[in-house]
C-alpha cells in the first residue's frame, strides 16, 4: 500500500498525469459511467467527473480512500463519485461501466493482483464495448552494465572487514530483482520486446518468454534492465525506457549471479518467467546463457535464478508449505479462531475483547492489547 506522500509523488509525475488526463478527456462523455480501480486519493475519479462522467465508481482497499472522499466533497463531486473500500474482485456494481481507468501495475505490469483485477472487471463490471485505460503495455529488456547498482547488492557480502564468508546472503540478493534507474549508455545490447499485454484480451496473469541478443559492444554485464511502453489510449502513450523522461515507475533490474565480461558478438539468451502465486504476488525466474561469439561449445555463463530463492526460508517453514504436511493450529491461530467465531453480528468488540482476555489471560494481561488484536481482525474480516 502507498502512503499519502506516495500518492502525491504519482500526481507530481507530470508525464504520467498528462497522458492519463488526455486519455480521460478523449473518452469520457456526459453519460459515461467510469470505474476507477485503485483510486488511491481519487485523482482519476475527479478528472472523470470534471470531463462530464455521469457516475464514477472509485474502488480502493486502502484507508487512503477516506482522504479521497474528503477531496471529492471539497471539489463538489461527492455526489457523483461512489467510493467503495474493497478489492474490485469482491465488488458488484449496480450498472456496468463504459470506461475503466487503473494504474496499479507498479514497475512492471505483472504485479500482485493487477492483471486478475482487470480480467475480472472486464468480465463482470464493464460494458461489452468499454474503453480500458491503459489499453496495452509492451515490455522491453536489455543486458546492462550497472557496476554501482550491482555493487550495492553484493559488496557487503563479497568483502567485509571481518573476513567472514557471507555468500549465503549474496545468493539471496542476487535472486532478488529491484527498482533501478538505468540510463541509455548502460545498455550493452539493443532493447528487445519480450511481452505484450493487451488489456482488452489478456486472460492469463502469467508470462513466459525467451529473449536472445548479440552484444553490441564490449563491457561487463551485471544483469537485465526491464521496462515498458504504454498505450494509455489511442493517441496517448508514454514510455518508461532508459533515455526517456524519468517516470515514477522506475525500471526493474534483474541481477546475474556474477558479472560476465562480454565481447562484441557474444550471444546472450534469457528465459524470463513470472508466475502468479495464490493471487498474491509473482515468483520471477530468469535463466541466462552466455555464449562466446555464439558458439554453443563455449559457454561463458549459465545462471538459473528465481525470486523464490530471494527470501530466507527455513526448512521448517518450507515443510509447512508441503502438500503432505498436516498442520495443527498454534496458540496464535487459536486466538484468531476464537475471535473470528465470536464475530457473529450480535456481539460487540468490547464483549469479544472481554472474552478473549478471559480465555487467554497470559497473552493479554492488558485489556488494550486484547482490543487491538480484536480490532485488527475486525478491520480485516468484518463486513
Amino acid at each position: 500500500m502507498y502512503s499519502i506522500a506516495g500518492y502525491g509523488s504519482m500526481i507530481a509525475d507530470t508525464v504520467r498525469m498528462d497522458t492519463f488526463t488526455k486519455a480521460l478527456r478523449n473518452v469520457v462523455k456526459p453519460d459515461s459511467v467510469v470505474l476507477d480501480i485503485g483510486t488511491g486519493t481519487g485523482i482519476f475519479a475527479l478528472l472523470a467527473c470534471q470531463f462530464g462522467a455521469r457516475r464514477v465508481y472509485a474502488i480502493e482497499p486502502d484507508d487512503a480512500i477516506q482522504v479521497a472522499r474528503q477531496i471529492a466533497v471539497a471539489n463538489g463531486y461527492g455526489e457523483r463519485i461512489e467510493f467503495i473500500q474493497a478489492l474490485s474482485t469482491q465488488v458488484t456494481l449496480p450498472e456496468r461501466a463504459d470506461v475503466l481507468v487503473s494504474d496499479i501495475g507498479g514497475m512492471l505490469p505483472w504485479f500482485q493482483k493487477h492483471i486478475p483485477s482487470i480480467v475480472d472487471a472486464r468480465n463482470r463490471l464493464l460494458a461489452p464495448d468499454a474503453i480500458l485505460i491503459p489499453a496495452k503495455d509492451t515490455a522491453w529488456a536489455a543486458v546492462v552494465e550497472a557496476h554501482d547498482l550491482y555493487s550495492e547488492l553484493t559488496a557487503p557480502w563479497d568483502e567485509n572487514h571481518y573476513r567472514f564468508d557471507m555468500q549465503a546472503a549474496r545468493q539471496i540478493v542476487t535472486n532478488t530483482w529491484r527498482e533501478a534507474r538505468i540510463t541509455a549508455d548502460q545498455l550493452l545490447t539493443e532493447a528487445r520486446c519480450w511481452a505484450t499485454l493487451n488489456y482488452h484480451t489478456v486472460e492469463n496473469a502469467d508470462i513466459s518468454a525467451k529473449v536472445t541478443w548479440t552484444a553490441a559492444r564490449a563491457g561487463t554485464a551485471h544483469g537485465l534492465g526491464v521496462w515498458f511502453d504504454r498505450v494509455v489510449s489511442e493517441g496517448s502513450c508514454l514510455s518508461n525506457a532508459p533515455g526517456e523522461p524519468e517516470l515514477i515507475y522506475g525500471h526493474a533490474f534483474f541481477p546475474w549471479s556474477t558479472p560476465v565480461s562480454l565481447a562484441e558478438g557474444d550471444m546472450v539468451s534469457v528465459a524470463l518467467r513470472a508466475d502468479l502465486v495464490h493471487d498474491d504476488d509473482y515468483i520471477w525466474c530468469w535463466d541466462t546463457c552466455v555464449l562466446d561469439q555464439g558458439d554453443a561449445n563455449k559457454v561463458k555463463a549459465n545462471f538459473k535464478q528465481s525470486s523464490f530463492f530471494g527470501a530466507p526460508l527455513s526448512p521448517s517453514q518450507l515443510r509447512k508449505r508441503d502438500a503432505a504436511y498436516m498442520p495443527n493450529v498454534d496458540e496464535d491461530g487459536e486466538i484468531d479462531r476464537f475471535i473470528l467465531t465470536s464475530m457473529d453480528g450480535e456481539t460487540s468488540l468490547a464483549e469479544i475483547t472481554r472474552r478473549v482476555s478471559d480465555r487467554f489471560p497470559s497473552r493479554f494481561p492488558k485489556w488494550e492489547d486484547a482490543l487491538a488484536r480484536v480490532g485488527r481482525l475486525s478491520q480485516k474480516y468484518s463486513q
